[in-house]
Parts: C-alpha cells; sequence; structure tokens
C-alpha cells in the first residue's frame, strides 16, 4: 500500500517537474521571440531612417539640379530677348532707309515724268514745224519713208531669208536624216507587197473536174460559202483563189486543201471542210496576236484585244500586210522615242494599235483612227495610247508620241517596195498633183517627177517677182497638204528664170 502511495506522489511530482520544466522553456522561447521582434522593429526603424536620409538628399539634388536648368533657361532667354531687340533695331533702321529710298524714287520718277512730257512737247513742236516746211503730214512722210526703204531693200531682205532658210533647212535636214538613218539601220525589215490571189496545189488534172463538180455544183458551193473566185484555167496542178479579204482566200485555201487530202468531194463535205477552216484560221489569228505581243515586248493587253489583233495578218493596205506594218510601226516608235527623249513604252503601244480599227473597218462604219478610237476606249487603254491612234494621220498630231507614231507610220508605207499602186491610181495621184500646182495664177509650166514625190513648178519672171515666188511655193505646199493624201513628203521645186537675148548685128 506503501508503494502505491509512493509511486502515486513519485508521478505527482514529475507530472510537477516536467509541467515547470515545460513552462520554464515556454517563458525562454517567448522572451526570445520579444527580444527578436524588439531588434527586428529597431533594425526597421533604422533602416526607414537611412532610406528617409536617401530619400531627402535626391530630393535635395533635384530641387537644385531644377534650380540649375531654371537659371540657364531664364538666361537663354534672354539672351534670345536681347537678339530679337537688337534685330527690331536692325530691321526699324533698314525699313527706315526703304521709305526713304521709296521717297527718292518716286520723285525720281515724277522728276523722270516731267522730263518725259517737256521732251514729248518738243517733239510735237518740231514735227509741226517740218510738216509746215515740207508741206507733207507725218503719216505721208512715214508712208513715203517706209516705200522707198522697202523697194530698196526688197533684194536683200529676200536674198538674206533665202540664206536663213536654206542654212536653217540644211541643218535640221540633216539631224532629222542622222536620226532617221540611224532609227531605219536599227530596224531593217523586208517584207514584199502581197497580192489579191491565192495558189493551191493539186495532184493532178483529174482533181479540177471533181472540184469543179457535176455541172459545176461543188465549185459554187465553194464560192458562196467562202465569198471568194475559184479560177481553174489550163495551168497544170495549180488552181486560184482570188478575192480581196485574206481571210475569206485563207479560208477557202484550207478547205480546199483539206477537200484535195480527203479525195471526197460534194457538197455536205465541202461545208463540213469550210467549217473546219474557219475553226483552224481563228485560231491562227489568235496565235498571231499572241507571237506579234511576244516579239514586241508590249504587256498588259487585254486577250480579246490581242485577237482583234491578230486579225490584221489577213488585213493589207496597197498591199502591205498590216500586222507586220503595225510591227515594224511599233520598234520605229520605240527607236524614235528613245533618241527625242519621249516614252518608248507609250510610243510602242501605240504604235502597235494605231492601225487596230482596220482590223474590223468593212464590219463597222467610220475611219479606221475613229474605229481604233473606239476599240482603244472599249478596253481602257490609257489617254496617250488613244490620242495618237486618233491622229495619227492628221497634220499636227497634239503629243509628241503621236508625232512619233506618224512619222514611223511614214518610213514603215513610204519606203521601197512596202506598198503597190495600180496604174490608174499612180497616173491619178500624179494629175491631181499637177493640178493642184497649174490652179496658182503665175504659174506656167509643172511637172510631177520621182513617183510623185517632187514637183517643179515653172513660173512667168515677168509676173512673179523672188518675194511672190518665195510666198507661192508655200502656198502651193500647204494646198497638196490639204487636198491630197501620201505618204512622207513632196518636194515643191519652184522655179523663175529669167533670160535676157539680144542679137549683135
Amino acid at each position: 500500500m506503501m508503494e502505491v502511495v509512493f509511486l502515486t506522489i513519485g508521478m505527482l511530482s514529475g507530472i510537477a517537474v516536467g509541467y515547470l520544466l515545460r513552462r520554464t522553456v515556454a517563458i525562454k522561447k517567448a522572451d526570445d521571440a520579444e527580444r527578436k521582434s524588439k531588434d527586428l522593429v529597431y533594425q526597421a526603424k533604422e533602416e526607414q531612417k537611412k532610406l528617409m536620409l536617401s530619400a531627402r538628399d535626391k530630393a535635395l539634388k533635384i530641387i537644385d539640379e531644377a534650380k540649375r536648368e531654371e537659371n540657364s533657361r531664364r538666361q537663354e532667354v534672354k539672351r534670345m530677348r536681347d537678339r530679337l531687340e537688337k534685330r527690331e533695331e536692325v530691321f526699324d533702321k533698314k525699313f527706315m532707309d526703304i521709305e526713304r529710298k521709296e521717297k527718292d524714287i518716286q520723285r525720281g520718277n515724277e522728276e523722270v515724268g516731267k522730263i518725259r512730257e517737256d521732251i514729248k512737247n518738243i517733239r510735237k513742236d518740231q514735227i509741226e514745224k517740218l510738216e509746215k516746211i515740207a508741206s507733207l503730214t507725218k503719216d505721208k512722210a512715214k508712208d513715203i519713208l517706209l516705200d522707198l526703204v522697202e523697194k530698196e531693200s526688197e533684194e536683200d531682205l529676200m536674198v538674206r531669208v533665202r540664206k536663213l532658210e536654206q542654212e536653217s533647212g540644211e541643218q535640221l535636214d540633216k539631224k532629222a536624216k542622222e536620226i532617221l538613218t540611224g532609227v531605219i539601220e536599227r530596224c531593217a525589215s523586208s517584207h514584199a507587197a502581197e497580192t489579191t490571189t491565192t495558189s493551191v496545189v493539186i495532184p493532178s488534172d483529174e482533181m479540177k473536174g471533181r472540184i469543179i463538180g457535176r455541172e459545176g455544183r461543188n465549185i459554187r458551193t465553194i464560192e458562196q460559202l467562202t465569198g471568194v473566185e475559184i479560177i481553174i484555167d489550163d495551168t497544170p496542178g495549180t488552181i486560184l483563189i482570188s478575192g480581196f479579204s485574206p481571210i475569206r482566200r485563207n479560208v477557202a485555201r484550207i478547205a480546199l486543201e483539206k477537200l484535195v487530202k480527203d479525195g471526197r468531194i460534194h457538197p455536205g463535205r465541202i461545208e463540213e471542210a469550210v467549217e473546219a477552216a474557219k475553226k483552224e484560221l481563228a485560231i491562227d489569228i489568235k496565235k498571231a496576236g499572241e507571237d506579234v505581243i511576244y516579239e514586241t515586248g508590249v504587256a498588259g493587253l487585254d486577250p480579246k484585244l490581242v485577237q482583234i489583233l491578230g486579225r490584221l495578218k489577213y488585213r493589207t493596205s496597197y498591199g502591205q500586210n498590216v500586222l507586220r506594218h503595225s510591227v515594224e510601226v511599233a520598234q520605229l516608235s520605240a527607236i524614235l522615242a528613245e533618241e527625242l527623249g519621249a516614252d518608248p513604252i507609250v510610243a510602242k503601244k501605240a504604235g502597235l494599235l494605231h492601225d487596230i480599227g482596220k482590223a474590223v473597218d468593212h464590219e463597222i462604219q467610220g475611219t479606221h483612227p475613229e474605229i481604233g478610237r473606239d476599240i482603244a476606249k472599249k478596253f481602257h487603254l490609257p489617254e496617250e495610247i488613244i490620242i495618237p491612234i486618233l491622229n495619227h494621220h492628221e497634220d499636227h498630231p497634239p503629243t509628241l508620241e503621236g508625232v512619233i507614231v506618224k512619222v514611223a507610220d511614214a518610213i514603215s508605207g513610204a519606203r521601197e517596195g512596202a506598198r503597190k499602186d495600180t496604174y490608174e491610181e499612180y497616173i491619178q495621184r500624179l494629175e491631181e498633183l499637177e493640178g493642184i500646182a497649174k490652179n496658182f495664177d503665175g504659174v506656167d509650166k509643172v511637172f510631177a517627177i520621182q513617183a510623185g514625190r517632187e514637183v517643179r513648178v515653172f513660173v512667168n519672171p515677168e509676173n512673179i517677182s523672188d518675194v511672190e515666188a518665195h510666198k507661192l511655193a508655200k502656198n502651193i505646199a500647204k494646198e497638196i497638204e490639204q487636198e491630197l493624201r501620201y505618204p512622207g513628203e513632196i518636194r515643191v521645186n519652184l522655179i523663175r528664170e529669167m533670160r535676157v537675148i539680144e542679137y549683135a548685128r
């Protein structure tokens, strides 16, 4: 029993001792934590003091810098104000000097006006005295003097005018010939004039009879469907297709070649061959337009416009193929534009399209320049392209590119072998040229020479003076320009010859 009591007392005393130890440890930890918190608070206060001191120092520095900047700005403003005041003083002095000079000039003008008025009065008095002495008015004396001077100086003036015109004309001709020679050399091309007939080779004369058909029904069908004339004569192995339209001739040629190759020739087969020929020709027209675009390097054209351009392959003008002529004009225009400082791209495109109206002029009413203008507007081409197309046959195109296209067109059409005239048209053109010159008063004889490129005019020297001969030559040239259409230029050579014959007996 005592052991239990002692054990209980021991346990209670152990519990009490443990409790005291734990409390002591807890009190010690609390004291340590309180001390650490006081240390942290102290350290924070010290840091706060340091930060406050640092911030105050920075604020003081900023304030000092701001004061220094303010002082420097005030000094700068003061210096600028001083300079402005000095400039104002200088301007005031100059303004006063200008006002003083203006007043001096005004006074001088008034004095000059008075002197001029005095001189005018003096001259008037002198003229009145001279009129009284000479018994002539001023206007009559002036007319007499001018007549005398004109008669005495007429010959000298004529010689001088001729000399100046000859010198300037020679220089301009020389420069123009240099430019044109270089351009033509850089764009040398040749193609013969085309005819209005096309030949088709056949294997035998027996094929001619099959093409003619029973009572001529096959040849009539071909002519009706193609619009051409088939000429079958004694020439062995050849049939001629005659017609003014190259498109119709080529349709007939392709159709006949297909019929000859197939061997079956009757009206039904002829219709099939003609339709196939038209489709094949349409493809060839499109390809011709694309080939020309590639050859000239002109870009940005509508495909439909390119197809219209390809139709010029089967269009001729005085025997000259219009598509090849357009390519030549495009190349010449580009080279001329480079020489003269114009836009070569615009000149080349305008040169290529200048005769685009001829592709459909047999279908649409109007001249080919007007039709070409409408086509260009339809495909939204710029104005600098439309103007040369419309005015390439005018005397004075309104733009430099228009003049270049006109010159290139004349070069391409006027060179030897490019175009051909019939005998009747040639004779008619020469007669019209001579007739225009004969209609002028004082003309004795007229001769058109060099295939109509020059007209020699002989005048009566008793009725026409040198001055009048000069005017007459210009009037004849102007009348030819207005009345005739011709490529290139026509030289008017007026001859006035005085012959004096005496006999010694």
